[in-house]
């Protein structure tokens, strides 16, 4: 298979209709926060735990066509020695990876960030893909204020993620391009609507000066929501104020968009997908990538316990079916006390 007929055989495994991604590409930091919560330590072992309790939960990939891991989960194994990238597979689970070096001040710029891991990204990505990785995703943060981000924060953040999706193009790995308008501030959705205006439309002009093909990737952008200091909007609101930027910035070659969920709870995050999909249709695929909003109810039922793996499991399936209806704009919120 040469390399284009690669890239899209990932993509079509990927934007499949009513199923998502699940984001499991936590940095050591983020996952101990959330370990913290239910009283587990963030070793090694707790990690394998939870990771290979997630992959192996049966019938996951009837809602979820992929799975961002994090670089230390493609190397560890379930307890049966199966590789976990091998485990997603099994169930026509697509393997993905953070390459993402993490943000950092950028400089001269107060307030502002800027992502790195660049150098030497096509090597890490040859590698990755030997352990079964087929798409890859990159995340940029872009801080909100009346001031911020600055115009060389938006412009430095596009550079950076379109020259991580050309690398990925060339490595035979699709990018997901990650440009996440921050909901922490008291910022109304008007600036928030601003601001996700502005830093679309970058990116998509820096995705066409690198040459990404547009159909051999994916965004995964941040709703448009007030910030949370703000209060809240409704899911009307939201799904109006999204999708109209979206059809402002997103060319429709673009196959897929997966929101990241970004400090919604998962009920919010749902019910926001699904008023988006019931004002389509699009000329592009509006799905999930949610790492929290899937993650929360099994690892409260979790609670590093192995006893509870099976109540834990039936947990994600339950919110991996529901964003899989609000995907196809069939969500109700009646369908939250179900049980599975």
């Amino acid at each position: 298979m040469d390399a284009r007929s690669e890239l899209q055989a990932t993509v079509d495994a990927l934007v499949q209709a009513g199923k998502g991604l699940l984001a499991a590409d936590e940095s050591g930091p983020t996952i101990a926060k959330r370990f913290q919560r239910i009283g587990v330590d963030s070793n090694e072992e707790n990690r394998r735990a939870w990771r290979t309790l997630l992959l192996s939960a049966p019938g996951l990939g009837d809602f979820i066509s992929g799975v961002i891991l994090y670089e230390e989960t493609l190397g560890q194994r379930a307890d049966d020695g199966t590789p976990l990238p091998e485990l997603a597979a099994r169930q026509g689970i697509v393997p993905g990876i953070k390459v993402d070096k993490g943000k950092l001040a950028l400089a001269l710029a107060p307030g502002d960030e800027i992502t790195e891991g660049l150098d030497g990204l096509a090597k890490r990505l040859a590698g990755y893909r030997q352990q079964g990785a087929r798409f890859a995703k990159w995340r940029a943060v872009f801080n909100v204020s009346d001031s911020l981000p600055g115009r060389l924060a938006i412009k430095a953040n596009a550079q950076a993620l379109a020259a991580y999706a050309a690398i990925c193009q060339e490595s035979g790995v699709v990018p997901i391009v990650e440009p996440e308008v921050l909901m922490d501030g008291a910022h109304s959705m008007e600036r928030c609507t601003e601001v996700t205006e502005a830093v679309l439309h970058e990116v998509f002009h820096a995705l066409h000066r690198h040459a990404v093909v547009l159909e051999h990737m994916l965004l995964k952008p941040s709703m448009v929501l007030p910030g949370k200091e703000a209060g809240r909007a409704t899911p009307a609101e939201v799904a109006a104020q999204t999708v109209q930027v979206l059809k402002r910035t997103v060319p429709a070659a673009v196959p897929g968009i997966f929101f990241l969920s970004g400090g919604q709870t998962p009920t919010e995050a749902t019910a926001n997908l699904d008023a988006m999909n019931r004002i389509g249709p699009f000329p592009w695929r509006l799905s999930f990538s949610y790492g929290r909003a899937l993650q929360e109810p099994p690892l409260l039922a979790w609670h590093g316990d192995a006893a509870n793996l099976a109540q834990a499991q039936r947990a994600l399936l339950q919110r991996s079916r529901l964003n899989a209806m609000a995907c196809l704009g069939q969500y109700q919120a009646a369908l939250e006390d179900a049980t599975t």
